[in-house]
């Protein structure tokens, strides 16, 4: 099982199921076009002879279990996830797929794990939530630094962008969460997820040779404060974000991402700077790479690869560090990330 087998993209048109789709055919999965929108699905068909088009919408159950009939599993890449997670993973449990999905908002990942955790649990389903460059990658670096370790004080997570240009996506999922959040900030403390009205501040964080320390935006909080503690034992999860790249994503006029080469990637660069810290001693694992969008494509679709063959570690909702061999994972995308575990 495994390759040769056909793959549900619902939100297939959108830029980061474009690079989905692309990374499946390339595995050599066949992928199945599904979303909302016909014509944006036909317009992506065009330039995949041969793939099939089932549109669907998070508002019609049928169109939903039509669009998932007889595909091995499901990557929803169609955000707003508030909006789409819940109707699609019910889909997939009445097919009896998995699903995999690339949500970055954290209300959206955390009311997965609350909602789906106990039904997929009892019938042996597999929802694996944030398997994306936000919650999945940073997971994987997280558990891969933890190694032997059976809990940690406090897990840090670093993101070094050159710069961000959103997508439609991103800005549509942003002002999602804001307004679920009423305007508060959201942070993970002592074992929870908090809501904060305060400013966050700003530090500097010390990224590894050539980057060096950069002025960061402290608890710029991603997906991670969801994933890593859904699994491990570590009570304070921080994110942070370059200020460049905070600036970028919340300015109004910041234009989408431009392809730069035959894969359709942009300039952009990323460093992943994740800090594992129990008692005195420290562990770190970095991750190397370019476009947070693009190199999600890898990071769900190896995901599919690995479940679709057997390569889990338990069921239920689980997020990638839990579910996969985190080290194994990683290796498994040296093509697409260089990473480096420093114990």
């Amino acid at each position: 099982m495994g390759p040769g087998q056909t793959v549900t993209v619902f939100g297939a048109y959108g830029h980061t199921g474009r690079f989905v789709v692309a990374e499946l055919r390339g595995r050599g999965f066949v992928p199945v076009l599904s979303g909302r929108d016909e014509v944006k699905l036909k317009a992506l068909a065009a330039s995949y002879p041969g793939l099939e088009v089932r549109p669907a919408s998070v508002d019609d159950a049928n169109s939903l279990d039509r669009a998932l009939d007889g595909a091995a599993a499901v990557v929803n890449c169609a955000g707003p996830f508030a909006t789409t997670a819940a109707p699609v993973i019910e889909a997939a449990l009445r097919t009896g797929i998995p699903y995999v999905d690339v949500a970055a908002e954290i209300e959206a990942n955390a009311d997965t794990f609350a909602h789906f955790a106990d039904r997929a649990r009892t019938t042996g389903a597999v929802i694996v939530p944030a398997m994306a460059f936000f919650g999945g990658l940073g997971d994987l670096l997280a558990t891969a630094a933890m190694g032997d370790w059976t809990t940690a004080d406090e897990a840090h997570v670093a993101y070094a962008l050159n710069g961000w240009q959103p997508t439609e996506g991103t800005r549509a999922a942003g002002a999602v969460s804001r307004q679920r959040r009423g305007g508060a900030r959201v942070v993970f403390r002592n074992g929870r997820l908090d809501y904060r009205h305060d400013d966050a501040t700003t530090l500097q964080w010390p990224f590894p040779e050539p980057l060096g320390p950069r002025a960061v935006i402290g608890e710029f909080t991603m997906a991670d404060v969801v994933t890593i503690p859904s699994h491990l034992s570590v009570p304070d999860v921080r994110t942070y974000m370059t200020a460049e790249a905070a600036r970028d994503v919340s300015a109004p006029g910041t234009p989408a991402p431009a392809a730069v080469d035959d894969q359709g990637r942009s300039a952009q660069t990323f460093l992943v700077d994740v800090v594992v810290r129990c008692g005195g001693t420290e562990r770190r694992a970095v991750a190397r790479g370019q476009d947070i969008y693009a190199v999600t494509a890898p990071l769900a679709v190896e995901a599919v690869h690995r479940i679709l063959t057997g390569r889990t570690r338990t069921v239920g909702v689980a997020s990638a560090g839990e579910i996969f061999d985190a080290a194994d994972f990683l290796r498994a995308l040296s093509s697409h990330l260089s990473v480096e575990l420093l114990r």
